[in-house]
């Protein structure tokens, strides 16, 4: 019997791998995770929130960025790509390029049958530990179903719930809400894609 040792990798080996990949990938500490790809529903739901987002909130600037900019968790030696980023101010960039950024206010993750364990517990927690993140959205992408944590107090989040078409998101860390039925414009629940 032969044991495989698994390949592990630095991040500077990540990021070089990831320049040239045909796909994308997480980092996790050593291991690239390849991302599964995007469905159309999934897309268009991530596309409506960010269309619909203002930029300038009360004279506040915010930047919204979607699924290809990276979030650099170094607690957890992570790399890894949100569906919807969004900072105030400038982004911090870890590293020489602008690829990935290190300070989201809040991020916004588009549930699928596939990722959704892993972005309601390990990844919610690794999120957790970036100090100026204030605010994690979770969009189902199979019906009108959003949850909701906001940061309170360090180690303090609440949870809400929003369901059905007429439910409207309302935001903690930023002056903005948005109805379910903006968020879910022309997705077809009778797709099954995975």
């Amino acid at each position: 019997m032969v044991l495989q040792t698994e390949q592990r990798y630095t991040p500077e080996e990540y990021l070089e791998l990831e320049e040239k990949a045909e796909y994308k990938n997480e980092y996790k500490d050593g291991e690239i995770i390849p991302i599964i790809g995007e469905t159309t529903n999934h897309n268009k739901i991530a596309g409506n929130f960010c269309r619909k987002f203002p930029l300038t909130v009360q004279a506040q600037d915010y930047d919204i960025y979607i699924s290809h900019i990276k979030v650099w968790i170094p607690l957890y030696r992570l790399y890894t790509y949100p569906d919807i980023i969004v900072i105030k101010g400038k982004p911090i960039y870890e590293g020489t390029g602008t690829t990935t950024i290190t300070n989201p206010l809040l991020i916004v993750e588009v549930l699928s049958n596939s990722t959704k364990n892993y972005d309601k517990t390990d990844k919610f927690k690794y999120y957790r530990s970036i100090p100026g993140f204030q605010e994690y959205i979770m969009i189902d992408q199979y019906s009108f179903a959003v949850e909701q944590f906001a940061k309170q107090a360090e180690g303090q989040w609440i949870f809400k719930e929003y369901e059905g078409e007429d439910a409207v998101l309302v935001l903690n860390s930023i002056e903005f809400q948005i109805t379910l039925r903006d968020i879910y414009e022309r997705v077809d629940f009778e797709l099954i894609e995975e």
